[in-house]
């Protein structure tokens, strides 16, 4: 019997296609948040920039807004988290705690979560509804440092306006361009942080 050449097919298997869940698509547009803004946000170019097809967005999103909503959803959640993570203190720890939030909402380390920061905040001056998600976790950081002044001795007063300090100060920093201000700006945040703590 003889043996015939198998013929090799010119066709080739395709690629499976590349699927994301719906974590995955929030994800994509936090980055895009960050990066561009909330008018970044269009279906079409992140599908692109994801490589999918419009066709797996709305697999699980209804349409856009819904995808907006659940991504105000997850930054709520995952600050809700941070703050709570970072003002969870044993008693008579508070002053430390209270520098600590200082040095990490201080920091420049996180460029990219501060980018994203900005853009949520951004949006909230165009949209009442990420305003309202806006002013939500401003008030929960608010009151969770409040609670650490208090513990310190602090009248609620006094308490209150000591957490506003606190957070002006930081976020105000991280809008501004400063590095030349002075030769040690680790002994100037101390500082900082020392008055607005301080008795």
């Amino acid at each position: 019997m003889e043996n015939k050449p198998v013929k090799s097919s010119s066709k080739t298997t395709p690629a499976p296609r590349l699927q994301l869940d719906r974590e995955r698509w929030i994800e994509a547009a936090i980055d895009v948040l960050a990066r561009d803004g909330v008018t970044g946000l269009r279906v079409e170019s992140l599908a692109k920039h994801c490589g999918v097809t419009k066709g797996s967005f709305y697999w699980h999103f209804k349409d856009k807004q819904a995808l907006l909503e659940a991504l105000l959803d997850q930054w709520k959640e995952g600050r809700i988290r941070d703050i709570d993570k970072t003002t969870t203190v044993a008693p008579g720890k508070e002053r430390d705690q209270l520098h600590y939030a200082i040095e990490v909402y201080g920091t420049t380390r996180n460029r990219k979560g501060m980018s994203i920061e900005l853009a949520v905040r951004d949006w909230a001056r165009h949209d009442a509804q990420a305003a309202a998600v806006v002013e939500l976790v401003d008030l929960y950081r608010l009151e969770c440092t409040r609670k650490l002044f208090v513990a310190t001795g602090m009248s609620d007063a006094e308490a209150k306006s000591r957490s506003l300090l606190l957070y002006a100060c930081v976020f105000g920093l991280s809008l501004m361009h400063y590095s030349g201000f002075d030769n040690n700006l680790a002994d100037l945040k101390k500082r900082i942080a020392e008055r607005i703590i301080a008795d």
